[in-house]
Formats: C-alpha cells, structure tokens, sequence
C-alpha cells in the first residue's frame, strides 16, 4: 500500500468544479491583483478567526516579515521566539538587522515555554514572536500575561494552525497580528504561496495595508517604505472555495489523530512513540501528526522502504544553524528543542486518508518495533 505524507491531488478532484468555476470567473475580469475576490476573503477570514480586520498579503513569510516592519523594528532590536519552527520564524527578525532571542520549547506541545520568557526580556526586546507549532497554540494566556507586565507586543506565527483554538479564542486573535500561511501544503493552502494578516487595531491594519503596497496610500505617492506582497486574486478566489470546506477537512484531520492514537494504543507502541499532546483547553488542528521517538532514523527509514511518507520536521534547531553562528549559542543551549530536533517525525494526517491507509501506518510501526 502506498500513503503518501500530504496528497493534495485527491483534495484538488474532489472540489475540481468549483475551483475550475472561480479561475475562469478571475480570467474572465482579468482583474489579478488585491480588488474584491481579495477583500471578500479578508472579510470571511477576518470573521472566522475572530478579529476586525484581515490583510492578504504574499506569503505567510511576509505575514511575519510585515508584522515587525509595522513595529518600525530596528538594528540592534531584539525579538524572542523558539529555535524549533520553521526558518521563516526568525528569518524575518534577522533580515531587519534585529536579533532572534530563544527560548526552549515545552516537550510535550513543542510550543514557546513561557516559564523561560521574562527571564530573556531586555530593554532591546520589541516584540515576542510565538509559534503555533504543527497545529497547537502556544500557552496564550501565560505569554500574553508576560508580554502585557512588560508592554511587549505580541506577533503570533500562526501559519501552521488556522483554526486552531485556545479557551474559545482562535489562533490568530491573541496577539497585536497573527501570521497565515495558505502555502499549499497548509490545511488551507492556495495554488501557490500566499498569506494573511489578522490584528483587532484599525491602526495597526491600516499601517500593515500600506506597508504591503509600497507604503503607499494613492499612486505614486508613498508614505511608509513598503515593499510589495499583495495576496493575487486567483488565489484569494481559490482560497474562499477551498475555505468552504475547511471546517469539514479539520475535522477529518481531527478524526485522523484519534484514529491512531486507538491503533497506537492497540498496537502496544504506548512504549515506543510518543502521541502529540493536546493541553486542556486546546483544540489541535493537526497541520502535522508529528510523534517522538529515540528511533526516529531507523523508523524514517523503515516507513519509506514501506512507501509511507514521513518527514522530519525539523532536523537542526534554529541556533545551531551554520548562518546563526554569530549569535553564539552552543549545542545544550536549549536541550528540549535539540532533543525534539533528534526524536520527532511527522505522519500522514491528511482529510482523504483511508481507514485501511491510517490502519497500514500503524501496523507498519509496529512491525519495525517488533523486529528491534
């Protein structure tokens, strides 16, 4: 049996029609950047996640690039974030001439642990930059509670967790913005890059919305220095399509985690891999089925000789990359993030799993285990 890690092929025939009606609807008007299919999709999204406004911007990259740009970061400014997540997390901190500021990771959520937060707060800190890691929001409550004490605004990396909830609030509506990502692997993922901005302020939007044009207000005439990173039309047409059936495709993502963990547990692997936890409160959205194992190499290697996709998210924490050596951290810096950067792999979680697919996964596991 073949299960690929993310099947986006089975996802694109079952809704063809409707994703076909709206592109030539876009060709049609042959209208292609920002204009109303985009501020249709800003308005359902900025309603969804529960927030007054919403900005389409290029990429989800850009989403935390232009969130800093909007706090006017400077040289020298430092922002506290994870060093397990995605590159794009402190990459946009370093390509303002900021400094990332880590902080290890809880083991159990891979999320920012805010015990570890006041403690690397300075009067250079601008802002801190929390990531809603594989699908689960960070601890909210105990990061905003640090940040508001310290008047320290917060910009939520939410791109891995669009719909994700904590205590009845939606990722993306904790912070002063919260950062999407619609890159196609994403559970609401465009045709192409793409991303979002949600803020509650009027101010912080209007500023975010200049920024993203050139910072400018009317044509040619330009009163912050932007950059260009508009969300295209067709796929901000194709995102609302898609949108539709997010809830339904959650769900099943939702269901997908449970199902393992009754193999898992049936299975006796209890012993042998660790489940995502999900904390009280939480509603996990599973962007990854992300488990742990001391025998993470081995059992990588096994599922792809048994064409089960895997993927190592991620293999190297972010302060031990070779372009952050300047910042001089060591290995044992942060042994949580380093310890999950040896054990973890991800699983397919993906809506068109088959029972028989979930089932082979789980069976394969614990034939690899069985043969240790």
């Amino acid at each position: 049996m073949n299960v690929p890690l993310l099947d986006l092929k089975t996802q694109y025939s079952r809704i063809q029609p409707e994703l076909m009606k709206v592109i030539e609807e876009v060709c049609a008007q042959q209208s292609f950047i920002l204009g109303a299919y985009v501020e249709q999709l800003e308005g359902t999204l900025a309603k969804f996640i529960g927030v007054e406004h919403a900005i389409g911007v290029a990429s989800g990259s850009d989403a935390l690039l232009l969130s800093l740009m909007e706090l006017d970061l400077q040289p020298g400014d430092e922002v506290i974030t994870v060093p397990f997540t995605f590159f794009a997390s402190t990459g946009v901190i370093s390509r303002l001439h900021a400094r990332p500021v880590f902080v290890d990771i809880c083991a159990d959520t891979f999320n920012l642990n805010p015990t570890q937060l006041a403690d690397k707060i300075t009067p250079r800190t601008k802002a801190i930059l929390p990531v809603h890691l594989f699908g689960q929001c960070a601890d909210m409550e105990a990061i905003n509670e640090v940040a508001n004490t310290h008047g320290i605004p917060v910009i939520e990396d939410a791109c891995q967790a669009i719909g994700a909830i904590q205590h009845g609030t939606k990722a993306g509506a904790f912070g002063r913005t919260g950062c999407f990502s619609f890159f196609p692997s994403k559970n609401l993922g465009a045709f192409g890059d793409g991303g979002l901005i949600t803020t509650h302020d009027a101010q912080v939007a209007e500023r975010l919305r200049l920024l993203r044009v050139h910072g400018s207000r009317s044509e040619y005439h330009h009163h912050l220095i932007g950059m260009n990173s508009r969300l295209d039309a067709l796929q901000a047409a194709i995102l609302h399509v898609k949108y539709q059936h997010l809830a339904d495709w959650t769900a099943k993502r939702q269901n997908n985690a449970d199902t393992y963990r009754q193999l898992f547990h049936e299975h006796g692997l209890d012993n042998h891999v660790t489940l995502p936890v999900v904390t009280p409160g939480n509603i996990h959205v599973y962007n990854q089925l992300t488990i742990k194992t001391p025998k993470r190499d081995a059992l990588s290697a096994y599922l792809t000789e048994k064409s089960i996709g895997n993927r190592i998210y991620y293999p190297v924490p972010l302060h031990l990359q070779e372009c952050y050596e300047t910042l001089g951290y060591h290995k044992g810096d942060f042994p949580v993030a380093e310890q999950a950067a040896q054990e973890v792999l991800s699983l397919p979680i993906y809506p068109e799993l088959t029972t028989d697919q979930l089932t082979y996964v789980a069976e394969t596991i614990k034939q690899f285990f069985d043969q240790q």
